[in-house]
């Protein structure tokens, strides 16, 4: 699987908390399941172009 965040950022935004080395890969496939549900939608619509409201 590619990596779809980047770690920098997230511990920029998190940065009062501890981050555990496998939170990483939990919110890479949140983001992952993310993309594929907003795909099939802008599919299931006829449209190439994944849009804010496919989320």
């Amino acid at each position: 699987m590619t990596d779809l965040i980047v770690k920098a950022a997230v511990k920029e935004q998190l940065a009062d908390q501890n981050i555990s080395s496998d939170f990483y890969d939990a919110l890479d496939s949140e983001v992952a399941d993310l993309l594929a549900d907003a795909t099939r939608r802008s599919d299931a619509n006829d449209r190439k172009t994944v849009q804010p409201r496919d989320l």
